[in-house]
C-alpha cells in the first residue's frame, strides 16, 4: 500500500511539473497536503495549516503570524497594528521592522523577539503596556535595534536591558516619575529621547552619560529646576509646562551646543534669571513665553527667535537686544513676540528700529 502511495505522488508531481514551475518549499507543501488527503499525514506526521501554501503564495508569507500582514513588497516588515491584539506575536527571523501600535497589549513575553536578532524598529505606542509585565530580558538579544516607540502606554519606569544600539527612544505619555542612574547607562548611540507628559520630578545624573544625545523633550513633567547634569552635545531642549522658577548662572555656558531652548509655561521671574544667563552667542531660539517676567532679559545679538508673549513685561528695553546701537552694531533677531504683555507699539523707542533692523516679525 505504501509503495502505491509513493508511486501515485510521483506521477502527480511529474504531470504538474510540465505545466507549472514552483519553488522547493511550495512543492514540499503540495506533497504534504496530498499525503494528508490520502490519509498518510494522519498517521505519520502532524502538519500545521501554516505549512501549506497555494501554488501562487510566496515563500516569505509562510512564516508570518496569522494576526499580522507581511506583504511581499516589504519582505522585512511585519504589520500588526490596529488589530485589537492583547499579546505580541513571535517575530520571524527575517524581520527588521515590527509595527504593533494601536492595540491592547499589556505585556511582552520573553522570547518573542529572540529569533529576530536583526530588528531595527519596534513600534509599540498606544497600547496598555505595564512595566511589571515586561521582562528585563525582552530586548537584550537585539543588538541592531535603533528605534523603540513605547509612548502612550502605562509604564512607570524605563525597561531594563535596552540595547546599547538604540538611537531614538520614545517614552512620552506614560507614568514615569523617576529615572534611576543606571537606566540608560552605556547608551552612547542614543540621539533622541522623548519623555514628555510623565511625572518626572528630578533626573539626577541619569542622562549624563548619553554622549550622543542631541534632542531631549521633557515637556509636561513636574520639574522644579533645569536638570543639572545634561549631556554635553545637547542641541534641542524642551522644558515647557513644568514648575521651573530659576535658571542656573552658567547653564548655557556649560552646554555650548544648545541651539534651541524652550521654557514656556513655567514659573520664571526676573529674580530667577541671572544677568547675562541668556547672553550666549551659540543660542538661536529662546522661548520664555507664559511666565512671570516683568523685564526683557539680556540676549545675545546672535539670537534669531525670541518668544516672550504672555508675561508681565512693562518696558521695551533696547539694551536687552543691543549694547551699542549704530550702523555697525545690531541684533540678528528675526522673530520677536511680545503680545499679551503690558506694552504697546507706542512704548517702543526710535532706536529700536536701528537695533532690530533685520527683524521680519515683531508682535506687540
Amino acid at each position: 500500500m505504501y509503495g502505491w502511495l509513493v508511486l501515485l505522488l510521483w506521477v502527480e508531481c511529474v504531470g504538474l511539473s510540465a505545466t507549472q514551475h514552483t519553488n522547493t518549499l511550495t512543492w514540499l507543501s503540495y506533497l504534504r497536503s496530498r499525503a494528508y488527503n490520502y490519509g498518510y499525514g494522519q498517521s505519520h506526521g502532524n502538519y500545521y495549516a501554516s505549512n501549506y501554501a497555494d501554488d501562487d503564495e510566496p515563500a516569505e508569507a509562510l512564516d508570518c503570524p496569522l494576526e499580522c500582514d507581511c506583504p511581499s513588497a516589504y519582505p522585512y516588515a511585519m504589520y500588526c497594528h490596529s488589530r485589537n491584539l492583547r499579546h505580541v506575536p513571535f517575530v520571524p527571523f527575517r524581520m527588521k521592522y515590527v509595527y504593533l501600535q494601536n492595540n491592547q497589549i499589556t505585556g511582552i513575553t520573553d522570547g518573542v523577539f529572540d529569533n529576530a536578532t536583526g530588528l531595527v524598529w519596534i513600534i509599540l505606542h498606544k497600547n496598555q503596556l505595564r512595566s511589571d509585565k515586561i521582562s528585563n530580558k525582552v530586548f537584550t538579544k537585539l543588538p541592531k535595534l535603533e528605534r523603540l516607540f513605547l509612548y502612550h502606554n502605562k509604564l512607570d519606569h524605563i525597561p531594563q536591558g535596552l540595547p546599547l544600539s538604540l538611537q531614538d527612544l520614545r517614552m512620552n505619555h506614560n507614568n514615569i516619575s523617576s529615572i534611576p542612574a543606571d537606566s540608560l547607562r552605556g547608551m552612547t548611540n542614543l540621539t533622541a529621547l522623548r519623555l514628555q507628559s510623565n511625572a518626572i520630578e528630578d533626573l539626577g545624573g541619569a542622562l549624563e552619560s548619553l554622549q550622543s544625545l542631541t534632542y531631549l523633550d521633557l515637556r509636561g513633567n513636574l520639574l522644579n529646576k533645569i536638570p543639572e547634569r545634561l549631556p554635553s552635545k545637547l542641541n534641542q531642549l524642551y522644558l515647557e509646562h513644568n514648575r521651573i522658577s530659576s535658571i542656573p548662572v552658567d547653564f548655557l555656558q556649560k552646554h555650548p551646543e544648545l541651539r534651541f531652548v524652550r521654557l514656556s509655561h513655567n514659573q520664571l521671574t526676573d529674580n530667577g534669571i541671572p544677568p547675562n544667563a541668556f547672553n550666549v552667542s551659540t543660542l538661536m531660539e529662546l522661548d520664555l513665553s507664559y511666565n512671570k517676567l516683568e523685564k526683557i532679559p539680556t540676549i545675545s545679538t546672535n539670537l534669531m527667535n525670541l518668544y516672550l508673549q504672555a508675561n508681565h513685561i512693562k518696558e521695551f528695553s533696547v539694551s536687552s537686544f543691543c549694547r551699542v546701537v549704530d550702523m555697525a552694531n545690531y541684533s540678528n533677531l528675526r522673530v520677536l513676540r511680545l503680545e499679551a504683555n503690558k506694552i504697546s507699539a507706542r512704548d517702543v523707542p526710535p532706536e529700536a528700529l536701528l537695533c532690530l533692523r533685520v527683524a521680519t516679525n515683531i508682535n506687540l
